[in-house]
């Protein structure tokens, strides 16, 4: 069924390209970019996907059983624009733009050295004819990387400065997941692409593995009173565990100084690395205080770009003339 799915999208992938974009592409003698216009009708499309699903289940549940109701919604209308920007591949465009010269020439080197990265499928040859199991490893993997970029987004000034642009939403939805900085976006992006490379993500599992991602992130961030149950909440994060990474006023101790539910799909991360906290209730979401403006909650896409570019200058400003031995607290 797996490869069934894969042949029908790439079947509708090579569609679009022969039939809308090759065509005026060839015209402005454009055609040493067709390449480069085909991966970009796989993100097109994956990001397709994500929202048809994230719209089709996830928003019923917010108007059926949400956890606060606002009269004024515009402030989440600036989250639907982040979306539409992200998974419809204008952002990963950007990102890929920027980081695709410095990639090719890793490739290159990689190449003229005749270095092959290794696959996990070398190191355990089993997973190589069994293709659902090879997924859910490889997104074992991105899971434990994606843990410790979300970590340190969180522990180090300037790079809190760009990612607090996330935390300032006091109206959380399942739009909320897309609403961030472009600079880290841009991290993330990169992040994502070493370990992929590291680890030697079959291209076949690529968008598999971005969809798996992207959806769960929307459903951690739903307005809706949803439970896992309780052994269900140990093993996906839910919206009620995510919450409380944005919680208006962090748990009390020092094991949560600068955030806690870290986990982006799997909540073992969090235990295994004492940064798990399993509360009941469900608190307001927003920051209380931090690097940017209380205003950022309200600001419009440009506003809050520039507003996270001038924190995170401020952010390096001032740990250059912090004393030795300073510390940095955002919590």
């Amino acid at each position: 069924m797996i490869e069934a799915l894969v042949e029908a999208f790439v079947g509708v992938q090579a569609w679009l390209l022969d039939r809308i974009v090759q065509p005026p592409l060839l015209a402005l003698g454009l055609a040493s970019h067709v390449e480069m216009a085909f991966d970009a009708i796989e993100f097109f499309l994956a990001g397709v996907l994500q929202i048809s699903v994230a719209f089709l289940l996830l928003r019923p549940l917010e108007a059926l059983r949400p956890i606060e109701v606002w009269p004024d919604r515009r402030a989440v209308r600036v989250d639907v624009l982040y979306s539409l920007l992200d998974r419809l591949g204008i952002i990963p465009l950007f990102v890929f733009a920027l980081l695709a010269p410095l990639f090719l020439t890793i490739d290159g080197w990689l190449r003229f050295h005749d270095i092959i990265p290794p696959q996990l499928e070398d190191l355990f040859p089993g997973l190589e004819t069994r293709p659902l199991a090879s997924f859910l490893v490889y997104l074992v993997v991105l899971d434990f990387a994606e843990y410790w970029r979300h970590r340190l987004s969180h522990t180090f000034g300037w790079w809190w400065a760009l990612h607090a642009i996330h935390h300032t939403q006091r109206q959380m939805t399942l739009w909320t997941d897309s609403r961030n900085h472009l600079l880290d976006d841009l991290i993330g992006g990169a992040w994502f692409a070493v370990v992929a490379l590291i680890v030697g993500v079959p291209p076949g599992h690529f968008v598999g593995l971005l969809i798996a991602v992207k959806t769960v992130e929307n459903l951690a961030h739903v307005n809706a009173r949803l439970s896992f149950g309780r052994f269900g909440e140990l093993l996906l994060v839910s919206p009620r565990y995510h919450r409380w990474h944005h919680a208006l006023e962090l748990p009390p101790g020092d094991a949560y100084r600068s955030g806690c539910n870290f986990a982006v799909l799997f909540p073992v991360w969090d235990q295994l690395f004492k940064t798990q906290y399993r509360g009941h209730e469900l608190p307001a979401s927003g920051l209380t205080h931090g690097p940017l403006p209380e205003s950022a909650a309200r600001s419009g896409f440009w506003r809050q770009q520039c507003e996270g570019i001038q924190a995170m200058v401020a952010a390096l400003a001032a740990r250059r003339t912090a004393p030795t031995g300073a510390t940095e607290d955002h919590a």
